[in-house]
């Protein structure tokens, strides 16, 4: 008997457990019941407020929403410009849920299709907003109304998705990897012709002022020869002179020294062999005592 009442006590327990569902703030509640959605009297979709509800254990299921604020953030988009020109715009949109009803009935609930069809619907304004424009145009300064067409364009999305798109706003706008390439290696081209003549212009400077300095030492070191000459000169005809001088004043002695000097040259090493004849004028002091006196 004992078993049997716990066992009754039990059951209450998971009945009122199961009974009994909470709805948290930022959220919404949507009961099944029996794979239908549950409705109110006047046969729209009933939505459950943060709060403590009551459903029937086993026979209704819940399914609660995120009413909070969401981000939609993917990878950029490709646009076209008035011009034909390829744009990579990075953007982001803030939504939130505020018509439940339509929200479940046109993505079965599931965030992923409403971003899907959230993108869409954004990507639609803002092709159509930068269609209109040139890349200059985008740039320069209009990027805030681009904004505010495109969150205008979204606002249809309440109707259709039961979505509020609360803002839009664009990040980034960059010109496709295989246009920026392009341009680079255009630019590089470009930088690469100017230093190469920034280059050959300071070589060419360089030749100049080289051979402007080899033809100044040219000069200098001629000039320095022809200084050197003269002064070579003038010593080689002042020491003439000298000699002259010294020459003129005593003839003979100067005669007799100039041998005296042969001689000793001639025999500065014993073995050294002279043959001359022996009229030679080489040994005349030798041979007139009177002459060496």
């Amino acid at each position: 008997m004992k078993n049997f009442l716990l066992a009754i006590i039990a059951l209450i327990l998971v009945l009122t457990v199961s009974s009994v569902f909470v709805v948290i703030e930022g959220q919404r509640g949507i009961v099944f019941q029996f794979s239908k959605i549950k409705r109110d009297g006047d046969g729209d979709m009933k939505v459950y407020e943060p709060g403590l509800h009551f459903k029937f254990p086993f026979i209704n299921q819940v399914r609660k929403l995120d009413a909070r604020i969401q981000t939609l953030d993917d990878a950029p988009d490709r646009f076209v410009t008035s011009e034909k020109k390829d744009l990579m715009v990075d953007s982001f949109v803030k939504w939130r849920i505020v018509d439940f009803s339509t929200y479940y009935l046109r993505t079965s609930g599931s965030i992923e299709n409403a971003r899907s069809l959230l993108k869409q619907k954004v990507n639609n304004g803002l092709r159509t907003e930068i269609g209109t424009r040139t890349i200059k145009d985008i740039v320069s300064g209009e990027r805030d109304d681009i904004m505010a067409k495109a969150l205008e364009s979204a606002a249809s999305s309440r109707e259709d998705l039961g979505i509020e798109v609360i803002d839009v706003r664009i990040k980034a706008i960059n010109l496709p990897t295989e246009v920026s390439t392009s341009i680079y290696e255009r630019m590089r081209a470009e930088r690469t012709a100017v230093a190469k003549e920034h280059r050959s212009q300071g070589q060419e400077q360089a030749e100049i002022i080289r051979a402007t300095i080899d033809a100044k030492v040219t000069v200098m070191l001629a000039t320095a020869q022809k200084e050197a000459q003269e002064i070579r000169g003038e010593g080689d005809a002042l020491a003439a002179k000298v000699y002259a001088d010294s020459y003129s004043q005593d003839a003979e002695f100067y005669g007799f020294f100039r041998s005296l000097e042969a001689y000793e040259k001639s025999f500065s090493d014993k073995s050294d062999i002279l043959v001359v004849k022996p009229d030679s004028n080489f040994f005349n002091y030798l041979k007139d005592s009177k002459k060496a006196k």
